[in-house]
């Protein structure tokens, strides 16, 4: 989950906001707009739409080479703003506080802030009449798209695939290929072996060749990335899916606040008592995500718990150096035996994030009728494989990447940015990469050769060793563990006045700061802290919250009338 913790400098987003979000003449313009009802749409003159996308960390100056060839498709050039300091909810606040928006609104969490601000443009009619690539795309899932049962209107496009397949995973936490190497790729399954090979793996190899020390396990939990490398393997390890900060009960729909059930505690004892004999990277809870980055390209971190996307610079770095023995395998270790790792569900279609168009927009119909153009097959194939003779050849009516561009890909941190390619495929609709073109051919790269050319020699030395193609064969397969019926939990905007919004915020705060108190401190005070947590949780209405989040499972299972 890409949740982002509240925090950076009020001023300074206020003013990137102020600067990039407005729809003033030089934001947005248009020669023959003839204003707010979007009667530009068959304009064939270029047209600057201004953008908020609430992920986005850095710049996109929208001039790489996918980026020049959608606005010649198009007429549309984007000038994207994003949240300074990572604060999406901070900056849909003042995006609302000044009344001032942005043609186009990625607003992740944000969206019913926005919604009750009557900032956004109902799309119910526009797909209808002139929508043909969504109605294509979503087909019978366009339902899901739908904000409440008390307000049954759609009020954004995408994002997540619609029909997709699971060849890739990131695992519930990883170990380094050169350990796996030098233990003779043994079975990993539970945190016992996990941590018994990070063990003896030291005992035998005290330093690097090159007589420096390792970093046994390393975790980034000094921003909101805590959430991502601390707080979600928790869940993943004792087999619940990724609903964010709730645990769900698929059968009843019964939601709990997640630190509250007892497999948290276990995980989290487990942590301690790794931190205990000196085995997690003690500026785990204090270095900045640049640190954490500069650590895992060293080649010399043994042990992670994160997300590919989390990592990528750092793999690149790896890549580009050489150095194939310093990445690591996604493994499937859980708590114990009899868990069933989750990482390879198919969640289906979950529809409850996308991209929203401002009620106030002077390029209504423009705008939507680019947000169709990205449904298209044509934007599909554009922005996921890039330019012909550039990125790819087609060879016997098939699209190849081509060597020079694979390399680049697979060693440039910043290759998304400077090429465009996968750069405009999230927060806008997506086929899928279970999707094929009209030749039968995959949408995406994401394909079982697609994916094994990207591997070095040491990822098919190890997965030769573990008798398995792809990573993900060492997960149980995506049948094995069904479809939910709720999607994910953490995809369901909180009603902006309900209690559970306010709980949250509240939990969320107090568990990342006694969670790595708990982590880090003496084993014989681990099980009072913990007690404690929980004793406050209570004090603070976890109780009424779970209650509440239940009633709005509940209330998204009938809007999306149940189980599949």
């Amino acid at each position: 989950m890409k949740l982002k913790k509240l925090f950076g400098p009020l001023a300074l987003t206020s003013a990137l906001l102020l600067a990039a979000c407005g729809n003033g003449d030089e934001a947005s313009t248009d020669t023959d707009s003839n204003g707010g009802n979007g009667s530009d749409s068959d304009s064939t003159e270029e047209v600057t739409l201004t953008m908020f996308h609430a992920d986005l960390a850095q710049n996109d100056s929208f001039d790489n080479p996918v980026a020049q060839e959608i606005t010649e498709k198009t007429g549309v050039t984007l000038d994207i703003s994003y949240p300074v300091g990572g604060d999406d909810i901070e900056a849909i606040a003042l995006m609302i506080g000044s009344g001032d928006y942005p043609d186009l609104i990625f607003g992740k969490g944000g969206i019913n802030q926005l919604i009750d601000a009557e900032a956004l443009q109902p799309l119910d009619d526009l797909i209808e009449e002139r929508g043909d690539n969504l109605k294509a795309l979503y087909g019978d899932q366009l339902d899901r798209l739908r904000n409440s049962l008390d307000d049954p209107q759609i009020y954004h496009v995408g994002t997540g695939g619609v029909e997709n397949q699971y060849l890739e995973t990131s695992g519930t936490m990883m170990l380094q290929i050169g350990l796996l190497k030098e233990l003779g790729y043994p079975d990993i399954q539970t945190l016992e072996d996990y941590e018994n090979a990070l063990v003896q793996f030291l005992e035998e190899n005290p330093t690097t060749e090159d007589g420096e020390e390792w970093y046994p396990m390393v975790l980034s939990g000094a921003d909101w990335r805590w959430l991502i490398t601390v707080g979600n393997p928790a869940g993943f390890v004792a087999g619940f899916q990724d609903d964010g900060q709730w645990q769900v009960d698929e059968e009843t729909g019964e939601t709990v606040y997640k630190f509250q059930r007892e497999e948290f505690r276990e995980y989290f004892k487990w942590l301690n008592s790794m931190n205990a004999k000196g085995l997690i990277d003690p500026e785990s809870f204090t270095h900045t995500h640049d640190t954490y980055i500069s650590k895992l390209s060293s080649g010399r971190v043994l042990a992670i718990a994160d997300q590919d996307w989390n990592i990528g610079s750092a793999e690149a770095a790896l890549r580009a150096e050489g150095n194939e023995w310093g990445l690591w395998a996604p493994l499937p270790v859980t708590l114990n035996e009899d868990v069933l790792p989750m990482s390879t569900r198919d969640y289906g279609f979950t529809g409850t994030t996308g991209i929203s168009i401002s009620a106030d927009s002077e390029h209504v119909d423009r705008a939507f009728d680019f947000l169709d153009w990205m449904a298209s097959e044509e934007a599909q194939i554009l922005t996921n494989w890039g330019i012909e003779g550039t990125n790819y050849e087609v060879v016997d009516g098939q699209r190849v990447q081509l060597d020079e561009d694979r390399q680049n890909a697979q060693t440039n941190s910043n290759y998304s940015f400077e090429t465009g390619v996968g750069q405009y495929t999230y927060p806008f609709p997506q086929w899928g990469s279970g999707a094929v073109d009209s030749n039968g051919q995959g949408i995406t790269r994401t394909t079982v050769e697609e994916i094994r050319e990207n591997f070095v020699d040491a990822e098919l030395e190890a997965l030769e060793a573990y008798d398995a193609e792809l990573w993900v064969d060492l997960f149980p397969a995506p049948e094995e563990l069904g479809i939910p019926a709720h999607g994910r939990a953490y995809e369901i905007p909180l009603p902006t006045d309900s209690e559970v919004n306010i709980f949250q915020q509240r939990a969320d705060d107090y568990t990342t700061q006694k969670i790595t108190e708990a982590i880090l401190s003496d084993p014989n005070d681990f099980d009072a802290i913990w007690d404690e947590m929980l004793e406050q949780l209570d004090s603070f209405g976890a109780e009424a919250a779970n209650a509440e989040m239940t009633d709005i499972v509940n209330k998204r299972l009938e809007l999306w009338g149940g189980a599949e």
